[in-house]
C-alpha cells in the first residue's frame, strides 16, 4: 500500500465565548490539517467545537467508567468538548465539502468554518460539491447565510435518500423528543432550500468520482460515511459513526445518547472500526481530536485511535 502522507497547519481559533462556554475550551484547536491521497488532497477545516454534558453522550454507561477513560486520555471530565472537523477534498477541478458545519446559530463555540476556510485558502465560490453525512445541526445548519442564500452558491448538493426522506416525513417532528425537535425544524428549513437541487444517492453509490457511499446508518436513519479511493488506497470520512477517540474506539459497543437507533449504530461502529483496522486505511473523524486524521488499530476486545498529531 502506498504511503499516505499528512501535514498540518495550526492556528489559535475560536474567540468570542460567552460565560457558559469557558474561554479555554476554544484554544489550540487545529484549524487546518491535510492528508495526501495520490493526486487528491483531503483537508480538514475546523468549525470550532461543541460543548456537551457528559450525561448526554453516554446516559446508559456508568459515569465512573466514562470518566476513567477521559482522565486517562487527558480530557475534561465535567463535559465533552468535541471538535468539529469539516473535510474538503481537492481532486483536479473538484472542490468537495463534506458537511457545512453549524453556522452561527447552534452553539457559540462552533460556527468557525468560514474564517478557517479562509486560513486554508478556500473560497466559498470555488466549492463545486457539498456532500452531507447526515442532517444534524453541526453538519448542515451552516448551509445558508443570514439572508437564507446558499453559503456555497456554485455547489451541487448530495445526500443519502434515506436521510432526506426521514427528515421530511410527516411524522418525524411528532415522534422526536421535545429537546431535539429544533433539530427537525432546522433540517427541514435547510431541506426546503435544497428541494429541487439536491442529488439523492443510495449506499454503495459512487457519489462523486472516487467517492463511495458507505452504510453507517444508526446515528441517523441515513447516516453515511464516505470512502475516498485512489487506486488501491483509501481514506474513510466517518461523519458521526465514531465520535470520541477516548471512548468509541475501546468500547464501540457502548450506547451513545446521540444515536437515534442505538443498536444499529453500535453494529455500524463495530463493523466500520473492524474494516479500518483490517485495511489499515486512514480515517477522518468529524469529532476526533487534532484535525481528526488518523487510523484505527485493534487493541484487546476493542480498538485504539492512532492520531497523526
Amino acid at each position: 500500500m502506498r504511503d499516505v502522507s499528512v501535514k498540518r497547519r495550526v492556528i489559535l481559533a475560536g474567540f468570542g465565548a460567552t460565560a457558559i462556554f469557558p474561554f479555554e475550551a476554544f484554544l489550540a484547536r487545529p484549524a487546518v490539517a491535510d492528508v495526501q491521497l495520490g493526486s487528491k488532497t483531503l483537508t480538514t477545516v475546523s468549525d470550532g467545537n461543541l460543548v456537551l454534558p457528559l450525561e448526554f453522550a453516554y446516559p446508559a454507561v456508568p459515569r465512573g467508567q466514562v470518566v476513567a477513560l477521559l482522565e486517562a486520555a487527558g480530557r475534561p471530565v465535567e463535559r465533552l468538548e468535541p471538535p468539529c472537523n469539516v473535510t474538503v477534498l481537492r481532486d483536479g477541478d473538484k472542490v468537495v465539502l463534506f458537511d457545512v458545519g453549524s453556522g452561527p446559530n447552534f452553539m457559540p463555540s462552533a460556527g468557525r468554518l468560514m474564517e478557517n476556510m479562509d486560513v486554508a485558502g478556500i473560497s466559498p465560490e470555488e466549492v463545486t460539491d457539498v456532500v452531507f453525512t447526515h442532517a444534524h445541526p453541526d453538519h448542515i445548519w451552516g448551509l445558508l447565510d443570514d439572508f437564507d442564500d446558499f453559503v456555497f452558491p456554485q455547489a451541487a448538493y448530495h445526500i443519502n435518500r434515506a436521510e432526506w426522506d426521514y427528515w421530511r416525513a410527516d411524522d418525524t417532528l411528532e415522534n422526536t423528543p421535545e429537546a431535539r425537535q429544533s433539530f427537525v425544524v432546522g433540517a427541514r428549513n435547510r431541506f426546503d432550500a435544497l428541494d429541487g437541487v439536491i442529488n439523492l444517492f443510495d449506499y454503495g453509490d459512487e457519489v462523486i468520482s472516487g467517492v463511495e457511499a458507505v452504510d453507517t446508518a444508526g446515528h441517523t436513519p441515513g447516516h453515511t460515511s464516505f470512502a475516498v479511493h485512489d487506486d488501491s488506497d483509501s481514506v474513510m470520512i466517518l461523519g458521526d459513526a465514531v465520535t470520541n477517540s477516548a471512548v468509541s474506539f475501546p468500547h464501540p459497543d457502548w450506547p451513545s445518547g446521540s444515536d437515534q437507533d442505538v443498536e444499529m449504530a453500535i453494529a455500524a461502529r463495530v463493523a466500520l472500526l473492524d474494516r479500518l483496522a483490517t485495511e489499515k486505511s486512514k480515517l477522518i473523524g468529524f469529532h476526533l481530536p487534532n484535525g481528526g486524521i488518523g487510523r484505527a488499530e485493534k487493541a484487546g476486545k476493542g480498538y485504539r485511535f492512532i492520531g497523526e498529531y
